[in-house]
């Protein structure tokens, strides 16, 4: 049985006297008894006023801030930006994802985009698909623990969200690869084609994308990720001699059923058609779970630059799933320098004027060439400074490629985002589909002298709690985000306010706290 929700929030601040002084969180998860949720049989007492418990009703305030998506992503491809060894003992493997999270927190990130699924595999626990070769070495031979679910439990206590990412279509980074048992060219080997040195799943056949939604399903069934996030790989980028993609055999089955599109159109359909299902997928199951693409920079040559043109090499029309509303966001790989015949501001304020309604736009950044083309500071700087000039088009914040470089402080890259960029907290925009974010209760909250202690009177709908310092009469400046069933701020003198935010974004009132 449950136990009542007042009884629940007292018994806690019975406790409260033992909290420490420093500012702390729990990250484990609430369990369903201390939900607010009704057992089987058991009447629903209702929700009690949250606020502050007790005879004294708290001073409720409006709270915001300017949202901005900050996210970077932490490639498990071979091994790119983790795992850092294929021989961690579960206890190194935490440890290094508590590294990997506490390194990007702080520099100001509020959103890992952490690849599960590299080559038709899992780095979480599935009955779908192997474990992943690049946590063991071995496809199939399980690490003793779960990546993802500890990722989930140390980012959210930290305020990160995290978004699974998806390669939906790769199956083997090369034909090399001892493939496990249970894998999709084991399962379906009859739809895997070997190709520009690698081997995909074709995406022209029923069978696979019936396979890749199941297990898109299975990661949000079972994952309380905050979004979910497919890269480029649709079709498979050409290989050098542009040799075509053997798929004849297929496309001939679909025009003997009475299909009528040309190939490239029946190609780009079959993407299409897994973009659409994805997302019908969310909107009925897990309707706060965000989900976008981050597709090639360049939708057609010479629209409005010239260079590879993605919608007929790979099949990929991403300016459909914009105007269609398939996506909740959309984040074009824009890996060039503004003085390039491929110019930032060109092609970002392109992307952000095509037909979209409320899709968002989130360029995706090549922090790696602050490396491999030894690109300046400033560039990565001017890049972001225009995509916040697009605020009124709907271009609320980018992502950043990849988390190695950022960690290993390329050119000083930490301290430009730590201290100018991304110097001020702040949460991603609140999801666009209507219904899909709901605000939580208003948070129990309880000061002792300098501390306040926070708590929501039904904790399984609140993901992040808020802490806002007052600068001036009415006008609130975010200062710290954490995650966990409660959490305990410890504030200098002044005028502060506590807020919660559910899934999705959405932002309950603030409760006004003073500190003489």
């Amino acid at each position: 049985m449950n136990k009542p929700l007042l009884s629940t929030a007292l018994l806690w601040l019975a406790t409260a006297c033992g909290t420490p002084s420093l500012p702390s969180v729990e990250p484990q998860p609430p369990s369903e008894a201390d939900a607010g949720v009704p057992g089987p049989g058991e009447p629903d007492s209702g929700t009690p006023d949250s606020g502050t418990p007790g005879p004294e009703a708290p001073e409720k305030v409006t709270v915001t801030h300017a949202r901005e998506m900050r996210g970077v992503w932490v490639a498990t491809i071979s091994r790119l930006d983790w795992p850092p060894s294929t021989t961690l003992t579960p206890e190194q493997g935490r440890a290094s994802l508590d590294a990997l999270v506490e390194g990007l927190a702080g520099m100001g990130f509020n959103a890992l985009f952490f690849q599960v699924r590299p080559e038709s595999d899992a780095l979480y626990a599935s009955t779908l698909e192997p474990w992943s070769r690049f946590l063991t070495g071995t496809q199939g031979t399980g690490p003793g623990w779960d990546p993802l679910e500890y990722l989930l439990h140390t980012a959210h206590a930290r305020g990160l969200e995290v978004h699974a990412w998806v390669n939906p279509y790769r199956a083997l980074a090369s034909p090399s690869v001892v493939a496990a048992p249970g894998h999709v060219t084991k399962r379906l080997p009859e739809h895997a084609v070997t190709y520009n040195n690698a081997v995909v799943m074709n995406p022209g056949e029923p069978a696979v994308r019936r396979h890749v939604l199941a297990v898109v399903k299975d990661v949000l069934d079972h994952y309380d990720v905050d979004g979910l996030h497919f890269d480029d790989y649709f079709y498979p980028y050409p290989d050098a001699s542009s040799t075509p993609f053997p798929d004849d055999a297929t496309y001939a089955r679909y025009q003997e059923g009475g299909g009528a599109l040309d190939k490239g159109d029946w190609r780009r359909d079959n993407v299409n058609t897994l973009v659409r299902e994805v997302m019908a997928l969310i909107r009925s199951e897990h309707p706060s779970v965000r989900f976008g693409l981050s597709p090639f920079g360049i939708w057609k040559s010479g629209e409005p630059v010239p260079g590879l043109d993605a919608y007929s090499a790979i099949s990929c029309d991403a300016v459909t799933w914009m105007k269609e509303g398939w996506i909740d966001y959309l984040a074009p790989q824009l890996y060039w320098r503004e003085s390039s015949r491929q110019s930032y501001s060109v092609l970002a304020r392109w992307w952000a004027e095509r037909p979209k309604g409320g899709v968002h736009l989130f360029p995706g950044h090549a922090v790696h060439n602050l490396s491999a083309q030894n690109w300046p500071l400033s560039e990565l700087a001017d890049q972001v400074a225009f995509t916040r000039s697009l605020r009124d088009r709907n271009a609320l914040g980018d992502l950043h490629f990849r988390a190695r470089f950022l960690l290993d402080d390329v050119q000083g890259v930490k301290g430009l985002l730590r201290d100018e960029l991304y110097a001020r907290p702040a949460l991603p925009p609140v999801l666009p589909r209507e219904g899909a974010a709901v605000a939580p209760p208003v948070p129990f909250v309880v000061q002792e002298g300098h501390q306040v202690h926070v708590t929501n009177p039904q904790p399984l709908l609140a993901r992040f709690h808020l802490l806002y310092r007052e600068r001036a009469p009415g006008e609130w400046e975010l200062a710290r985000v954490v995650g966990g069933a409660r959490a305990t701020f410890e504030l200098t003198p002044g005028t502060w306010a506590v807020s919660d935010v559910g899934r999705g974004g959405a932002e309950s009132q603030g409760v006004r706290v003073s500190v003489p």
